[in-house]
């Protein structure tokens, strides 16, 4: 079940990181980010993660897409909003 909360905390959460790594020129940095929100998404509800990810499993955990994949999740949770 998609609680509002579920979906504003995940949208906080994935925004914030995605204008910091946006804006960021530096690897470590975008490196820490990429963990955090792979982290993240381990511990966010699966459902939530469905919807978002539209069953793609590796979302937001593969470095070659990760600035697209947050791009669309940030997307994808301020329709849900």
């Amino acid at each position: 079940m998609l609680t509002k909360d579920s979906i504003e905390t995940a949208y906080s959460f994935l925004h914030q990181k995605r204008n910091v790594y946006v804006h960021s020129n530096m690897e470590w940095q975008r490196d820490d980010i990429e963990y955090a929100v792979a982290s993240f998404v381990d511990e966010m509800s699966k459902e939530l993660l469905e919807v978002i990810s539209h069953g793609r499993t590796d979302f937001l955990k593969d470095h070659e897409k990760f600035d697209d994949d947050i791009t669309l999740a940030v997307q994808q949770l301020e329709r849900l909003l």
